[in-house]
């Protein structure tokens, strides 16, 4: 399975995203972490992604290629990340035909009524659980 972990500014969340993914499904996977800026990118290799790489052209090139793409809530909403987000990015992991798994942070403006306000760590635990049963469900689909 190929994964994309958006992630912006320092790189925080895409971090532990990248750490956990790392953690929980071993080499199994391959992880791309494709960071508005440089520093977020090398945050998430730094975090253990196979590869990393930064900038509006590199988003819109690399969702395409995934099968899943994780990350907050805010990367589908153009100029997130204090504007570092341009909206060719937002409408390109929008429209990416991967599986979006997001962590629903109330943040750049979008609130998501009904999610509980857990503390990030626990968020990304959830984002991990649903990861895994969609590879699960990748892996019985290429059986039949």
């Amino acid at each position: 399975m190929n994964i994309a972990v958006v992630d912006g500014q320092g790189g925080g969340i895409g971090r532990l995203i990248v750490e956990k993914l790392r953690q929980e499904l071993g080499a199994s996977v391959k992880i791309i972490g494709l960071g508005t800026n440089a520093v977020a990118s090398s945050a998430m290799l730094k975090a253990g992604a196979n590869e990393g790489a930064s900038g509006e052209n590199a988003v819109i090139y690399n969702v395409r290629k995934v099968d899943c793409i994780v990350g907050s809530v805010a990367i589908l909403a153009a100029n997130a990340f204090a504007g570092e987000l341009s909206p060719p990015m937002a409408e390109a992991i929008a429209s990416a035909e991967a599986v979006k798994i997001l962590i629903p942070l109330n943040r750049s403006g979008i609130r998501i009524s009904g999610a509980a306000g857990e503390p990030l760590p626990i968020q990304v635990d959830h984002l991990i659980e649903q990861v895994q049963e969609f590879g699960r469900q990748m892996e019985l689909l290429c059986r039949t």
